[in-house]
């Protein structure tokens, strides 16, 4: 990373979800990154809305900022991906790992969206490699692939932050699932000690907080904090002992709530279904899957 200035963030908690999404810029008048938007989405009605991304946008609005980039740290299953919206509305371009393909082809099958859905990345308009950097206006970005949650998560370092998608959550939280198809806790315990080697100082964003033990939500801590008390992998905790904790733990879990909807909106880059023949969209819900 060369010695650019640092980026404005301001981040946006939807307390539905729990997601933290956002809006990362140069300056004032300048370029803007929004990182893992939401969607809002009544499961019970089959509706959509656009109250959290809104306040982005009007983030946008009142900074001045034109949209280079929408980006996604990964497949989303917890949440809508608002990236289409945004797209449509303001401009930029949608960002995400290129192993997104592997995500897709998953799901594809279990969706049996057939040959008509093409899993190869390409309704992205960026998929980046370990490593690719880019601009945001006068700051420079970074990819750093860290799967394991996913196998196609990414984390974007800009400046002396960097944005963790769901590789780690607020230290007394801990850190992400790796149960869903393709994640493995050993992959997520290698990618998070990628990320305790940065600088002990460097600022990590989370991309959830569920605000345990009624604490206010919050969603940044550091390399320091998170090696010291990151109640799943701080302290030096071993591989072994992180990856028997890691499956213990998610034999425990249930399926996210908006699991179903969100994959099959999120692979598809935050578009929904096309309409059918009497115009309205539909998603698909497998019963009894194996």
């Amino acid at each position: 990373m060369n010695n650019a200035p640092g980026p404005n963030i301001e981040g946006f908690h939807d307390p539905v979800t729990g997601t933290v999404s956002y809006v990362v810029y140069d300056r004032v008048g300048g370029q803007a990154a929004i990182i893992d938007p939401v969607l809002d989405y009544a499961a019970n009605a089959g509706r959509t809305g656009s109250r959290s991304v809104q306040r982005l946008a009007d983030c946008l609005a009142a900074n001045k900022l034109t949209l280079a980039w929408i980006l996604e740290t990964h497949t989303h299953a917890d949440h809508l991906s608002a990236a289409a919206w945004l797209r449509d509305r303001l401009g930029g371009l949608v960002g995400i790992g290129q192993h997104i393909g592997a995500v897709q082809q998953l799901f594809a099958r279990r969706f049996n969206l057939g040959d008509s859905f093409p899993a190869d990345g390409r309704q992205f308009d960026r998929l980046f490699a370990d490593g690719d950097t880019f601009r945001i206006g006068e700051l420079e970005a970074e990819v750093m692939f860290v799967p394991g949650h996913t196998p196609a998560d990414v984390a974007y370092r800009i400046g002396d932050a960097v944005f963790v998608g769901d590789t780690l959550f607020m230290p007394d939280v801990g850190t992400a699932r790796c149960d869903f198809p393709g994640g493995d806790a050993g992959t997520l315990f290698d990618s998070i000690q990628r990320l305790f080697a940065l600088p002990p100082q460097t600022r990590l964003f989370m991309c959830h907080d569920y605000a345990p033990a009624g604490r206010t939500p919050s969603w940044t801590s550091t390399v320091a904090e998170q090696r010291a008390a990151n109640v799943h992998i701080g302290g030096g905790t071993a591989r072994d002992a992180f990856v028997a904790l890691r499956q213990q733990r998610d034999a425990t879990l249930d399926v996210p709530a908006l699991m179903l909807p969100a994959i099959q909106v999120n692979i598809r880059a935050g578009a929904l279904p096309e309409p059918e023949a009497n115009g309205t969209r539909y998603l698909k819900i497998p019963l009894d899957p194996q």
